[in-house]
């Protein structure tokens, strides 16, 4: 049951709490929530490069071997962080109606990330969600039920979010002085001096960005627009006349 490097049957075991049995050897000094509380704190600090078995035991003051009863490996510790970092979502508003509902999981998404920079890296490709991670969809698909949205297009619309809170936590991550936009626009601005001829458009366009001086609106906007679009995707299959099954044959002669 291994792919690799990874034992998913025992990664299985330590995100949804289902242990196949009891394991030899002392009896358990550590808990899964601490070893992940200590990975958290080194990766948090130095990203996920910076973290090793090795780190995290000298933490908790064991050994490496010590810490392999609990998990076996760094992918294992790395689920493990995750499910501890993102943590069980956040009810939404009350009264809030979808969008609502939406706007607010996509911005508690993004300060999760924001806090946690290597949770980017660590959500990349395919993995063993943990229950607090499907607590999360579950919210998105519960806010949009009654829309008239399919199934597919509910988690299509959890894709779209998570990619844009993903993205600008990421740019917010590069630096701790300038939000995502102001980031993006003062390295292009520093690309386009002296070569404002060649870029017309885009220079003039991050010269009325710089003159308005409306803050950074990455987030905003980019969530906004979403949002826009999915309601105009549920108002439009509102709008449209049920489905009458032997319509044709009642028009036949």
């Amino acid at each position: 049951m291994e792919t690799g490097g990874i034992d998913n049957r025992r990664l299985y075991e330590l995100l949804w709490g289902t242990p196949s049995g009891p394991r030899r050897g002392p009896r358990p000094t550590l808990t899964l929530a601490a070893i992940a509380r200590a990975g958290i704190a080194i990766a948090d600090a130095e990203g996920l490069d910076g973290l090793t078995m090795q780190r995290v035991a000298e933490s908790l003051d064991v050994t490496k071997m010590a810490l392999y009863r609990y998990v076996p490996g760094k992918a294992e510790l790395v689920a493990l962080m995750l499910e501890a970092a993102m943590g069980e979502p956040p009810p939404p508003p009350a009264g809030a109606d979808w969008r609502g509902q939406l706007d607010d999981w996509a911005r508690q998404l993004f300060d999760r990330f924001r806090r946690h920079p290597w949770a980017n890296a660590a959500t990349v490709g395919p993995r063993l969600p943990g229950p607090h991670e499907l607590a999360w969809l579950e919210r998105v698909v519960a806010a949009l039920t009654g829309t008239g949205l399919t199934g597919d297009e509910q988690l299509d619309v959890a894709v779209l979010l998570v990619g844009h809170a993903r993205n600008l936590a990421q740019h917010a991550a590069a630096t701790t002085t300038e939000a995502p936009g102001q980031v993006r626009e003062s390295g292009f601005a520093a690309l386009l001096r002296g070569r404002e001829e060649r870029f017309p458009a885009l220079d003039a366009a991050l010269r009325s960005a710089a003159a308005q001086d409306a803050g950074d609106q990455a987030l905003d906007f980019g969530l906004a627009r979403i949002l826009d679009g999915i309601e105009a995707l549920i108002t439009a299959r509102a709008a449209r006349p049920p489905h009458t099954f032997g319509a044709a044959a009642a028009t036949a002669p």
